[in-house]
């Protein structure tokens, strides 16, 4: 393999939100899209035909090319796991789709086994890299609003029942509204607040069985409604709603500070309005949005172009792992009516740099 020039990847996993990678990751000069495996192979080929990939095929197959450097998962979450430790087994990096695997001691392994192979991890979501949430961490880290307090999160719905050809994975373990949406949310305010130290919660499930649009019913085994009281080990405090029990979509992302209020983008966007309102002032105002405002696979080429600088990607492995086990302390904390500490995490991403391009050539 070589260590210039666009980084060689691979998809696994042509399912429905591969054609939101596929869309944004033809756009990168600095990506070469190689293969796209599934186990529906047929599948995988026409999405190749589609986005003009060379190769299509099994997993196994597309595994055993020696040109794919970077693996991107996009199995469903109860293959996260699996996927991601044959892709590092067989020399890839990986970066995968949320959540880094259902349970945090697995996400730990996929970590381990990196580390062992001299391999990196990424893991969505990266829609803290886009130009809304970029820009709120820029006026954080210029004092906008003070030293930040508070938090206020929420994101609810009816649920992906009517929409999705085939929902009822949303309602198995690894998925519910604080595991499929959540990570937007905790994503953004541990990038913006730092990490997560200790959690309260309750949950509740609404109804037992889901019907999806084809009329077929299914169980549900998670709960669909979570509220979340966090601590972060920085010093603020954050109240947190997920939600499929809703009938208004709703997204609201605010941080609170010694000399004002935040109103932020919906984290599961990569752009969108940006507002302050400080102690005194009647309303809120605009504050400048710049950055990049493509889609999804931000993460993917920021982590191809660190790998090639030897400088660290901020969609990190260790970053997933830290939302996982919020996650799922907040899960464990709903149902012994307790408080759960969060393991301490290292860093905070550091913001892109102002002139960051997505679609401009860097890697000769």
């Amino acid at each position: 393999m070589s260590n210039t020039g666009p980084l060689n990847i691979a998809l696994i996993g042509a399912g429905s939100i591969s054609g939101q990678y596929l869309d944004t990751l033809s756009t990168f000069p600095d990506i070469r899209l190689l293969a796209i495996a599934d186990l529906d192979v047929d599948r995988a080929r026409s999405a190749a035909r589609t986005y003009d990939v060379p190769e299509a095929g099994d997993p196994a197959s597309v595994l055993g090319l020696p040109e794919v450097e970077l693996v991107v998962n996009l199995t469903v979450p109860a293959a996260h796991t699996e996927v991601a430790l044959a892709a590092l087994q067989a020399g890839k990096h990986v970066y995968g789709e949320k959540p880094l695997a259902l349970v945090p001691q697995d996400g730990a392994r996929i970590l381990a086994e990196a580390r062992a192979r001299g391999l990196r991890v990424g893991c969505a979501p990266d829609t803290f890299l886009g130009a809304g949430l970029q820009s709120a961490q820029r006026a954080l880290l210029a004092g906008a609003i003070g030293e930040p307090v508070s938090a206020s999160a929420i994101v609810q719905g009816p649920g992906p029942d009517s929409w999705h050809p085939s929902p009822a994975f949303f309602y198995a373990p690894g998925g519910g509204p604080l595991f499929d949406m959540g990570p937007y949310h905790l994503t953004a305010l541990t990038a913006l607040l730092g990490p997560v130290s200790r959690v309260a919660a309750t949950a509740r499930t609404a109804r037992p069985h889901r019907v999806a649009a084809s009329g077929a019913a299914f169980p549900v085994h998670v709960p669909t409604h979570v509220q979340a009281l966090l601590d972060f080990a920085n010093g603020p405090s954050a109240t947190a709603t997920f939600s499929f029990d809703s009938p208004e979509p709703r997204a609201l992302l605010e941080i609170t500070g010694t000399e004002g209020t935040l109103s932020l983008p919906d984290p599961n966007s990569f752009t969108g309005p940006l507002r302050i309102r400080r102690f005194g002032d009647s309303d809120w105002s605009p504050l400048p949005v710049h950055g990049a405002a493509t889609g999804r696979g931000l993460g993917v080429l920021d982590m191809a172009r660190a790998l090639r600088a030897g400088q660290e990607h901020r969609a990190s492995g260790e970053l997933a792992l830290h939302v996982l086990e919020t996650m799922t302390r907040i899960t464990e904390a709903a149902k012994t009516h307790a408080t759960a500490n969060v393991t301490p995490w290292r860093s905070t991403p550091r913001p892109l740099p102002d002139d960051w391009n997505p679609t401009a050539a860097t890697l000769a």
